[in-house]
């Protein structure tokens, strides 16, 4: 599974809490500089795969790649700090200013350029540094505190990034305004992004490739013009269904 051109790759991984068995021999690849995104209802083993990538979770079998080379032989702090990642609710640390958030990772990684690399992310991430740095994150909307968590998953110039829900809590004009500025951060940064998500929509707009997932099984795997003309199952032609009855009309 793990070929040269995978940044991301996952073969065969199985993972039980007890008698419950949450992926069930599950194989992703992620090409370098796509997007894949892991679509499915909540309970689906999603996020447990996602955080698998940067050792937050170890499989009980099978294997999990980075760059070719297998995880569990590499030192899981040091990988968390070369692979960006974003939370559901962002993460970021109450007591800290933006700026500060913003510098996390550099600042791990003793990078003395630390405050330049996070002014440059939170602008690429549409936040003014000169306006919102000294803010703490409670006087910040949701909209802008999914921002800096952005900027801090970027500001050490990762080459991929992990992205759980990220704008799952947001309003409809909230989320469509950070969806367009994540796809042109991808195009800037050439980014790899492995991207959890609910909704098949958002899927749509962001990712190269859909992972649709169901009881810790992968259902299909597929670019989405193949997923619409050819659903591998009623459960993939029923979110297909449901996203798209629901779509909003596109202007003629």
């Amino acid at each position: 599974m793990s070929a040269p051109a995978a940044a991301l790759a996952a073969d065969a991984v199985t993972k039980r809490y007890g008698d419950v068995t949450v992926l069930d021999r599950v194989s992703v690849v992620v090409p370098r500089g796509t997007c894949v995104a892991i679509v499915g209802e909540s309970g689906s083993g999603k996020t447990t795969l996602l955080r698998m990538f940067n050792r937050l979770v170890e499989p009980n079998e099978g294997s999990v790649q980075v760059h070719g080379r297998d995880v569990a032989a590499l030192d899981g702090v040091v990988l968390r700090r070369t692979i960006g990642y974003v939370p559901q609710d962002g993460g970021l640390l109450p007591h800290w200013s933006v700026q500060r958030n913003a510098e996390l990772v550099p600042w791990l990684k003793h990078d003395a350029s630390r405050a330049e690399l996070a002014r440059e992310a939170l602008a690429l991430a549409g936040l003014d540094p000169a306006r919102f740095s000294a803010r703490l994150p409670s006087e910040l909307s949701g909209g802008q505190r999914q921002r800096v968590a952005i900027a801090r998953a970027l500001a050490a110039h990762p080459d991929i990034v992990l992205m759980d829900e990220p704008f799952g809590a947001l309003d409809a004009i909230t989320r469509g305004e950070l969806q367009e500025t994540y796809v042109a951060l991808r195009a800037r940064l050439e980014v790899t992004t492995l991207l959890v998500t609910h909704d098949l929509r958002e899927a749509r707009r962001l990712a190269d490739r859909v992972v649709v997932m169901r009881a810790g099984r992968v259902e299909q795997d597929a670019a989405m013009p193949e997923l619409i003309a050819h659903p591998a199952s009623p459960y993939v032609a029923e979110l297909l269904r449901q996203a798209l009855d629901h779509e909003a009309p596109r202007a003629s």
